[in-house]
């Protein structure tokens, strides 16, 4: 897969002579401001910037100072393009976490070097932090890497304007499966659940992980609660077909989960259009926070447990203190759905 990179210099000619040396090297965007930079790397997070040091209106190092404080953009490498030499600039944009620094004029093979050897470092970077993401025993994203996407999606949907969805999922009476058919076997009924989950949320940017035990999360992003109940659905349908036997469990003969669903979306009484603001005041925590997204779906979890299990209540952000508001999800019709979005809206 081709490298993202963005060439962000308020001089048209210093941006085409970068892509003119950079056309073989990956997909080139550009931009010719600080603000425009920052709108195109947060709809697509480039895997490098070369950064125009001084701009007109919002500079470089203010550029490079709002990628590192955005978790989005924070592990993009930066490599500044610059006419300065001294060391106490480089020393400046080091300190902000430059990675690297160009001289103007510019020469091709410096150029193509330094951004080879950062795209190397970033692709091993990314490697490691994928290993360190990943459940040993289900192989689905572990606490952290979901921690650490929540809060992005979170933050991109504020931006964008799009819905977020999530779902806590508990597999019923785990204990007393593992009590009566071994901890060999307890292993390979969470594989086997953990499968289910990957397989009814397909999209690339759904994310199933572990959470902690015996329960799941399923994080769907541009998804409201249409499409979230019926990933829901597909989940309980493909929990039962795998037709694991508990024979143990009073609630039934397979193994079931129990589901709790919680959404932002425009039917939430805390919605709020999109912002561009990356600050976000601190205002918008009375709006609802990723803490609260989880908070409603752990309590709609457990109304469904306390209703019986095996089945799914779903608790809007806005209703996170009400949890009484719960409700019980309508099987939605059994029909296509997206795999670029989890439904609409009726």
């Amino acid at each position: 897969m081709s490298d993202n990179l963005l060439l962000v210099d308020d001089d048209p000619a210093t941006i085409q002579l970068l892509a003119r040396m950079l056309s073989d090297v990956g997909n080139l965007r550009f931009a010719t401001s600080g603000e425009d930079a920052l709108r195109l790397a947060r709809e697509l997070v480039p895997d490098l910037m070369l950064l125009d040091a001084e701009m007109p209106g919002m500079s470089g190092f203010e550029v490079c100072e709002a990628f590192k404080a955005d978790p989005l953009l924070a592990d993009v490498p930066v490599i500044f393009v610059t006419s300065h030499s001294g060391p106490e600039f480089e020393v400046s944009g080091l300190e902000l976490g430059a990675a690297d620094f160009i001289a103007k004029p510019v020469s091709e093979p410096l150029v193509l070097a330094r951004i080879r050897t950062q795209l190397r470092a970033k692709h091993l970077a990314d490697e490691l932090r994928q290993v360190a993401s990943i459940d040993v025993l289900t192989g689905v994203a572990n606490r952290r890497r979901f921690d650490e996407s929540l809060e992005l999606e979170w933050r991109r949907t504020r931006r964008s304007g799009d819905p977020l969805a999530l779902l806590m999922i508990d597999v019923d009476h785990f204990k007393l499966f593992n009590d009566r058919y071994g901890h060999p076997a307890g292993d390979a009924c969470l594989r086997s659940v953990a499968k289910a989950l990957q397989a009814a949320s397909p999209r690339p940017a759904d994310l199933v992980a572990r959470y902690g035990g015996e329960e799941f999360v399923v994080l769907l992003p541009q998804t409201p609660r249409g499409g979230a109940e019926h990933v829901v659905q597909d989940i309980l349908d493909a929990v039962k077909a795998l037709g694991i036997t508990h024979q143990a469990s009073p609630t039934a003969w397979h193994v079931s989960v129990s589901i709790g669903i919680s959404c932002y979306d425009p039917d939430s009484a805390c919605w709020e259009p999109a912002s561009s603001d990356s600050r976000f005041s601190d205002s918008l925590a009375a709006h609802g926070s990723p803490a609260d997204l989880v908070q409603a779906a752990d309590k709609a979890l457990y109304c469904a447990k306390h209703a019986g299990r095996a089945q799914a209540k779903l608790l809007d952000i806005a209703d996170v203190d009400s949890v009484l508001l719960a409700r019980s999800i309508a099987p939605p019709p059994r029909q296509a759905r997206s795999t670029s979005q989890h439904g609409t809206n009726t």
